[in-house]
């Protein structure tokens, strides 16, 4: 093995280490409240500056932990897309925008991280910027999802179509956080599995996408 390759392994296993330091850390105290210099403790590293020599400044750290995630997230809803077609069923799009997220937190086992990183990052309105800047970029079947359920439901106006979008983004993002917690703290948890989970989120998320428009007068 070449000296060349056993410096980028290294340095690849230091990238490594600091981003599965950073995504607990951020997670379980939020982005503002840890310093550079736990997440280089975390990992492992003897050098404080170790964060800003691999990632530059912690946004550029954040946005490295979203795009770690959103390529499996993105790979999972292309895999459920290429099964759907043109299905006119909307429970089967709404799946899609939930499914995909559940099972990649899933994959990675207990404890993980990833919900809550993502509850923090996005109550951030400069983060959650960044992190959606990600999501777009690796996610170019968000598009045949909006078609979907635009299809599914053809009167609901535009400014309410993106209304019920956020909500949506809301409630996935919060219910696996919740449950990503409970399972990291030992404690009850609504559903007994993630497909479960991911069940009474469809449920509830089909609902909201047909309630009716309340217009004012």
């Amino acid at each position: 093995m070449s000296g060349r390759t056993r410096r980028d392994e290294q340095v690849s296993a230091t990238r490594e280490a600091l981003l599965t330091a950073a995504e607990r850390l951020f997670a379980e105290h939020g982005v503002h409240a840890v310093a550079n210099r736990q997440i280089s403790e975390a990992a492992g590293q003897g050098n404080n500056a170790a964060v800003s020599y691999h990632f530059g400044a912690k946004v550029d750290l954040v946005r490295a932990i979203a795009r770690r995630h959103a390529e499996g997230i993105e790979a999972g809803r292309l895999r459920m897309l290429s099964d759907l077609g043109d299905s006119a069923d909307l429970r089967d799009w709404v799946a899609c925008a939930v499914r995909p997220v559940t099972e990649h937190v899933e994959s990675l086992g207990t404890p993980s991280w990833y919900g809550r990183f993502i509850a923090q990052v996005t109550a951030d309105p400069a983060l959650r910027a960044v992190t959606t800047e990600e999501f777009a970029a690796a996610s170019p079947s968000v598009q045949r999802l909006q078609e979907g359920l635009d299809r599914c439901l053809p009167d609901l106006p535009a400014e309410v179509h993106a209304e019920r979008t956020a909500m949506t983004r809301h409630l996935v993002t919060q219910m696996v956080a919740e449950r990503e917690r409970a399972l990291a703290d030992n404690e009850p948890t609504f559903r007994a599995s993630w497909r479960e989970t991911a069940n009474g989120l469809v449920d509830a998320i089909a609902a909201l996408w047909q309630a009716p428009v309340t217009r004012e007068d």
